[in-house]
């Protein structure tokens, strides 16, 4: 039997369920997931080997329009994965009335790529299955699509739908990574992620989006079997310092306690994790600070 390999970008608007999806798919937890829009800010990368084939998913940044430098280099880079690769999964939400103007705008991006680009309609457990057609409709008068995948990538379970049908139009190709691997993003960028995600569900709305977090320590200790992490937390303003620490210093604790079990979870083994918070005004539009965080070359 022949095997099958390539590369699946997905896109889609801000918070539609892309990093949910990359995670119920390797059924591991490689990409940060939130309720707040524009989680994701770079690729990530998310195999999944099988006896005859090799998938590469990527998730992107959620498509939208930018206010920022980071925000350009989000969907520059969403964008950029469209010619890269050889399937593309658009994902929307299934409850919605009609595509949405970030909807349109993603397709007119879509009708430009020469991948093989499939509708998955998302979050289905949501709705009833007559809300569905109409929705159908809508998009399949937008653009032809390869296929039409309804799916809740929290619950249902149809992962091997999908794989099975993205694989209908994937050539035949090399084993680009061992069989063992999942995903190709540093430990310590990993780190730093699931830190940023602590910091997402914990505080409120107007702090998530101007931090960053560099992982400025990733050591294991010679005499135990222990890594030392440290951890800059970069935030705009004063009062979101504030925020971050919380009274007492009770906020940034429970960060670095819910922090330290989820890398804990990842890396298999216990960890010493501290954590600093520093005031970088205006740094999302900071060309160098972008490039520290990993968001530019």
């Amino acid at each position: 039997m022949s095997f099958k390999s390539g590369f699946v970008s997905i896109v889609g608007r801000p918070n539609v369920g892309k990093s949910t999806l990359l995670n119920s798919i390797t059924g591991e937890k490689i990409a940060i997931m939130s309720e707040k829009p524009q989680t994701t800010r770079n690729t990530i990368k998310a195999v999944v080997t099988g006896d005859n084939y090799q998938l590469v998913f990527i998730d992107t940044p959620g498509i939208h329009k930018p206010k920022t430098k980071l925000g350009d280099y989000m969907v520059n880079i969403a964008v950029e994965s469209l010619s890269e690769v050889d399937a593309v999964l658009f994902l929307v939400e299934a409850n919605t009335v009609k595509p949405g103007p970030g909807d349109l705008y993603i397709i007119d991006q879509l009708k430009n790529v020469k991948s093989n680009v499939f509708l998955v309609i998302n979050k289905i457990d949501l709705v009833d299955k007559a809300q569905l057609l109409p929705l159908i409709d809508a998009y399949k008068d937008l653009m032809d699509f390869e296929a039409i995948i309804p799916i809740s990538a929290l619950t249902d379970g149809k992962q091997d739908l999908l794989i099975s049908e993205v694989l209908k139009v994937m050539p035949e190709g090399p084993k680009y990574f061992p069989d063992d691997m999942l995903t190709d993003q540093p430990e310590k960028l990993i780190a730093a992620e699931l830190i940023r995600e602590k910091i997402l569900q914990l505080v409120s709305d107007e702090v998530p989006h101007g931090v960053g977090v560099e992982v400025i320590s990733f050591k294991q200790r010679e005499d135990k079997n222990i890594i030392n992490i440290q951890a800059n937390i970069y935030c705009e303003k004063d009062t979101h310092k504030g925020i971050l620490i919380g009274k007492g210093g009770k906020m940034l604790k429970k960060i670095g306690s819910l922090s330290r079990i989820e890398i804990e979870n990842l890396l298999g083994t216990k960890v010493f994790l501290e954590l600093w918070v520093k005031v970088k005004p205006d740094w999302r539009n900071n060309e160098q600070m972008l490039k520290v965080l990993g968001y530019k070359k």
